[in-house]
């Protein structure tokens, strides 16, 4: 009895989360599978990661949905890469003008599972694709990938992790 009350009583215990590390708004990051580091903008109003990308195919191989694609960054060549797609999301778009109107329909992008390196951390995250030639940063992280990098941004901070070390 004794021994059940010890466990109940440590079960009551509040449980301590780890504290997330904190980045900046801008992070260098290093795509493995492209063999490229991106500057990256750490964005906790987007849901999911974005990757600039163009040319993009959606087909089929062995009965699965696979893309391919290229990349859209400035210093891009013309290599074709091509990975299997884990899913399509739906993002919903931005409405022009006034608050009354409907809002715009959502685009379809395809999502892959791409291993990311943040600093010393390795995760694989999901990223969509989608054409982000007329931003700054090719390279979008989201609320899911800063969740899974246990990460908090610090919207005064640039470039906290210095260059990925994985």
């Amino acid at each position: 009895m004794k021994s059940l009350l010890a466990l109940m009583s440590l079960l009551a215990l509040p449980v301590m989360a780890a504290e997330p590390t904190l980045y900046g708004r801008y992070e260098y990051i290093q795509v493995s599978e492209i063999g490229e580091t991106f500057k990256a903008k750490m964005d906790t109003g987007a849901l999911t990661a974005s990757l600039s990308a163009k040319d993009i195919e959606l087909f089929k191989r062995d009965g699965d949905d696979w893309v391919r694609f290229r990349l859209a960054t400035k210093d891009a060549d013309s290599k074709v890469y091509e990975h299997k797609v884990s899913r399509i999301s739906r993002i919903k778009g931005r409405s022009e003008g006034d608050d009354d109107e409907e809002p715009a329909d959502p685009t379809k992008r395809p999502v892959v599972d791409l291993e990311l390196c943040l600093g010393s951390v390795k995760r694989t995250v999901e990223v969509n694709l989608v054409d982000r030639s007329h931003f700054n940063y090719p390279l979008l992280i989201g609320a899911k990938a800063l969740r899974e990098f246990g990460a908090a941004v610090n919207p005064a901070r640039r470039y906290t992790a210095d260059k990925p070390e994985c």
